[in-house]
């Protein structure tokens, strides 16, 4: 175990490890704090930030924040590492890494070849000691494409989840919902579903509902109920239609098991999901949702700081080639991200580390009604998101999930990013949204004097 220090003046700040380093040198994050990680004061982060900076990259491989030996997900990472990818940047240190992600060298291109040569760990040390706008220009360089029947990451496009959720999963609920999002413009990423009654015979009548109107008016995107893994297998078992499968996942094997899940179960479910062959321009099948503290949560992060566990979870959801991912940012409350600052930085901070490990990552740009935060916030990180070329975010009817009683972003609010921002849906559900006379070829228009033909009779049809 490799000890860290850095002197400021005539104080000596030593770090025991690279797991304590990191934890110190993480801006302000109150579960980090809760947690007793976090940093005495600025002048010992900062102390600890110039340390890290001085950190060569290759010591990631051998000083290892879980070990080896106990933790399925510090294999995964070790065992995947491409070492062929990673000679790109092997010589550096974390400061000098920064400095490279910056340069013109560093393009497109070359960010995606050196992704799978990247831990999680080098992507979260780095991007402790990068400003704002350092990590909204990087992540900007970052290209991730996935598909099923839509094309989701391309270079200027913003998809939208379409989150028609119900606190008592009524038909005419959720259709109503449904409806008001897609003559927004919204739903290319996913129409999703977080099922109040989580049990199988409920999920697999919504996902028989989602896939019903999916055929029938032939809209080119995907649908999930957001329920736990193993109800998607028994449902896949019974013959329901299902699109994609979904798990919250995080960065530690302890704290995926709390979730009633390993990597073979992952497996299993995708394997499950693939079978179908439900896609039409390809087969990437899993949606991850994660959060900074969720390992802290669930008192498994052995340790480790909250953005740096955040970002292992990355490693699982690489590992199966995802079509959706996305940080679900400033759900889980106060606790762990206290205000609005914490919940943008730690958005960024998300968005960086996936996109540079590969992942198709989008953002709920969210927050409680506990947290020291509001929508003018929200306003703030989705248009940061925008610039740094977030993949997809939530739209959920006026901002406010009645189900999940949490503040989001609305279908209004996509339309304001991709208006301000010059921004497009998904290529395929474009084109649906133009044919169904739901856009102009200048911009996002509401029919709010009709409805499109197809959906005059939609509400009553799915009573």
């Amino acid at each position: 175990m490799t000890s860290y220090r850095h002197t400021i003046g005539q104080h000596n700040y030593i770090f025991q490890d690279l797991k304590d380093l990191m934890a110190k040198a993480s801006p302000t994050r109150s579960g980090d704090y809760l947690a007793g990680l976090g940093a005495v004061n600025a002048q010992e982060r900062v102390a600890a930030q110039m340390a890290l900076a001085a950190v060569p990259l290759k010591f990631f491989l051998n000083d290892l924040v879980i070990p080896y030996e106990s933790d399925e997900i510090t294999r995964l990472i070790i065992d995947s590492h491409d070492a062929y990818a990673f000679e790109t940047v092997s010589h550096l240190t974390v400061g000098d890494f920064r400095n490279w992600l910056l340069s013109d060298e560093a393009d497109t291109a070359a960010l995606h070849a050196l992704s799978k040569g990247l831990t999680p760990e080098m992507v979260a040390a780095v991007s402790k000691i990068m400003r704002i706008q350092d990590l909204v220009i990087v992540s900007k360089k970052c290209e991730v494409i996935s598909k099923f029947r839509s094309t989701i990451g391309l270079r200027g496009r913003l998809a939208t989840r379409l989150q028609p959720n119900h606190p008592t999963d009524d038909a005419i609920g959720i259709a109503a919902s449904i409806v008001d999002g897609l003559l927004n413009g919204a739903g290319d990423a996913v129409i999703g579903i977080n099922p109040a009654s989580d049990n199988v015979a409920q999920v697999t009548l919504l996902i028989k509902m989602l896939d019903d109107i999916i055929q029938q008016y032939q809209i080119p995107t995907q649908s999930c109920v957001l329920t736990h893994v193993t109800n998607t297998i028994m449902a896949i078992e019974s013959g329901a239609p299902v699109d994609l499968v979904f798990q919250s996942i995080t960065g530690t094997e302890a704290a995926n098991r709390s979730f009633g899940i390993d990597l073979n179960l992952l497996s299993e479910a995708r394997d499950a999901a693939i079978s179908l062959k439900r896609g039409t321009v390809g087969n990437n099948v899993m949606y991850f949702e994660t959060g900074q503290g969720s390992a802290l949560s669930a008192q498994a992060n052995f340790g480790v700081d909250q953005q740096t566990c955040e970002a292992r979870a990355y490693a699982v959801a690489r590992h199966f080639d995802p079509l959706l991912v996305n940080t679900v940012v400033g759900f889980i409350g106060p606790e762990y991200l206290y205000d609005s600052k914490q919940i943008i930085r730690a958005g960024l901070e998300d968005h960086f580390c996936g996109k540079l490990l590969d992942l198709p990552m989008g953002c709920d740009v969210c927050y409680t009604n506990h947290a020291e935060a509001d929508q003018d916030d929200m306003d703030v990180l989705l248009t940061l998101l925008g610039v740094a070329g977030c993949n997809f975010i939530m739209g959920v009817p006026g901002a406010d999930d009645i189900m999940l009683n949490y503040q989001t972003t609305s279908f209004h609010d996509a339309l304001y990013a991709r208006r301000v921002l010059g921004l497009k849906p998904a290529p395929e559900f474009e084109m649906w949204l133009r044919n169904m006379g739901i856009i102009t070829d200048k911009e996002m228009i509401t029919l709010s004097h009709e409805l499109p033909n197809n959906f005059a009779k939609a509400l009553q049809r799915l009573s």
